[in-house]
């Protein structure tokens, strides 16, 4: 394969080269890509929905538990309490005068839980319910579903989605069986409340639940225990399934349902702990938004494979131009024309090889190329220490603010804070250019001031007025503008009972431009700072002016520098005069 290879030309294995390139670093950036957005997509499909439906389970805990309490509530009142003193006496002499006692406490159980559909009061004296409820005559108490819940030992015992047998209307109901709370020791009597299913249905439903998504409520063995939606659950014959449902009370799992794979969540039931809320979503569904960043990335990759074809050989006779450029140099060489010169605007291999072509030919010129070369490095290293001493504490307190806003799900201000802190280092870097236009300079202010206003809520507001659009594309010297403003910030609003102002104004004069910040905060001492500014080494906290009092000087020299004014609490000024001739 090598050998192969080698054999071809220059040309055609750059084309080669071109080609294969191209296809694998798409290949791995859309593989890559789809990975990534797979498992994000599937941890946040498993804690949003684990979410939902914790707070379904926790919304129908709170139903049971007022029901509960209603029904305790009325255990303990006065008509009740003597209807269990007849019970324990078996005198059902009485029968009717308690009826009718207990119509006012049970009619208040239906005011204060309007789901509540029907109370039935078994007693060995008779039955006692709500006379505007039409009894079914025809059917026993202990002849329908209840009688196999009656010699249970717990107290509270509820019963899944049923036809209420005790009532006339043939509602659906879910029942809640309660052993009465009073002093005399009654002996089988029981409390039956029949609760409304389309009343428990909305509760869970209203507001809470994804249209893509399933929610069952079932009880440990499987078995559906109010139907929340019209489908059969798909897992209910399933043995593995309901077996890991009994892991714990709460969580999430992936499992194979009729060849698919599905997300499930479920979350048990406090008031009612033989019962769950489950969800169950098709990863397919999920993923489908992921899956179409794979197909889409597959014809990426196919164009980009047709188009490297294409032009693989345009680009290569490109590339191999200044090879034989140098070529043809190096032969006029042979023919003692030593004058002649290597030119090129890259900055190759090629480029480099010619460079040292130059050298060779005229040592004198080059070493006094290499002295301006090494002063111009020497000059940006020093711009580069200064701009390196700019405090980045700020970035430290937005990291932590966004920390905590994100714990506290304010996603809408972490978005905002993250793209603003994108921008600041975008802006910020430059693609390593230390000039930048007068627009990305003021970008880069107003994204750092966006910043500050987050992690300062309510401590400062700003405003940018620039006296001419034109303005805009004059290169500065970047981040020149922000290590001002933070100084206003915090050094300037610390100790400040009202709300600070910073206001930036950038205008012309005659062959220069004024970028002047002025603050309302606690102002500052010039004649010191001023001294201290134009110090080249100090220990003094004005160290953020001192450093872009020192990058003007470096790249404008004298025709550019900083005055400064200050009234505290009223007006802090710095004003910063550069050429507009740039660098």
């Amino acid at each position: 394969m090598n050998q192969w290879f080698y054999r071809l030309s220059l040309r055609r294995r750059l084309r080669i080269s071109v080609l294969m390139l191209t296809v694998a670093s798409i290949a791995l950036t859309g593989i890559m890509s789809y990975w990534i957005a797979f498992r994000s997509t599937e941890s946040e499909a498993f804690i949003s929905s684990q979410n939902t439906l914790n707070k379904s389970a926790r919304v129908l805990d709170e139903k049971f538990r007022h029901i509960i309490i209603s029904t305790s509530s009325m255990m303990l009142s006065d008509p009740f309490k003597n209807a269990m003193e007849d019970v324990f006496a078996n005198n059902s002499a009485s029968y009717y005068t308690r009826l009718s006692s207990l119509q006012t406490p049970l009619a208040q159980m239906k005011l204060i839980e309007p789901s509540i559909q029907s109370v039935l009061i078994y007693t060995p004296v008779g039955d006692m319910y709500a006379t505007n409820d039409l009894r079914n005559g025809q059917v026993r108490f202990k002849d329908t579903i209840f009688s196999e819940y009656l010699n249970t030992t717990e107290r509270v015992v509820w019963l899944k989605d049923h036809e209420d047998p005790l009532f006339l209307g043939k509602a659906r109901v879910i029942s809640l069986i309660m052993k009465p709370v009073t002093e005399a020791d009654v002996r089988d009597v029981y409390v039956v409340v029949n609760v409304k299913e389309d009343a428990i249905s909305s509760v869970v439903t209203d507001g809470l639940l994804d249209k893509s998504t399933n929610y069952y409520l079932i009880s440990s063995n499987g078995e559906t225990v109010l139907p929340l939606s019209s489908q059969t659950p798909p897992f209910q014959s399933d043995s593995s399934f309901i077996a890991q449902l009994q892991n714990h009370d709460r969580g999430f799992f992936k499992h194979d349902i009729a060849g698919k794979k599905h997300l499930v969540n479920y979350s048990r039931l406090t008031m009612a702990d033989d019962w769950m809320m489950v969800s169950v979503q098709t990863q397919s569904d999920l993923l489908h938004q992921v899956n179409r960043i794979k197909t889409i990335t597959l014809w990426i990759m196919l164009c980009c494979a047709v188009l490297a074809f294409v032009l693989s050989n345009v680009i290569s006779s490109f590339l191999l131009k200044p090879l034989h450029k140098l070529q043809g140099l190096m032969k006029k060489v042979e023919q003692n024309q030593l004058d002649v010169r290597f030119t090129s605007k890259y900055e190759d291999e090629v480029t480099q090889v010619g460079l040292k072509f130059n050298r060779m030919l005229e040592e004198i010129s080059s070493l006094i190329e290499d002295v301006k070369e090494a002063e111009y490095e020497k000059r940006k290293m020093e711009v580069k220490a200064l701009q390196a001493q700019i405090d980045p504490h700020f970035l430290y307190n937005t990291l932590n603010t966004i920390i905590w806003k994100s714990e506290t799900s304010q996603n809408r201000d972490v978005t905002e804070m993250i793209t603003s802190l994108s921008l600041l280092f975008q802006f910020g870097l430059n693609g390593g250019n230390e000039m930048t236009t007068l627009a990305k300079e003021i970008d880069h202010v107003r994204q750092y001031l966006i910043l500050q206003q987050k992690c300062y809520e309510d401590l400062f507001e700003y405003s940018i007025e620039l006296e001419d659009e034109s303005l805009q594309d004059i290169p500065v010297l970047k981040i020149i503008l922000q290590p001002l403003v933070e100084n206003s910030i915090l050094h300037g609003f610390q100790s400040m009972d009202g709300k600070g102002k910073i206001q930036i104004s950038i205008s012309s004069s005659e062959d220069h431009l004024v970028l002047q910040v002025e603050d309302n905060g606690e102002g500052m001492d010039v004649p010191s700072v001023d001294s201290d500014m134009r110090r080249e080494q100090s220990a003094a906290k004005s160290y953020a002016l001192r450093n872009v009092y020192g990058r003007l000087r470096l790249y404008y020299g004298n025709q550019a520098d900083i005055c400064l004014s200050s009234k505290p609490f009223v007006s802090t000024t710095v004003k910063l005069t550069i050429p507009l001739t740039g660098e």
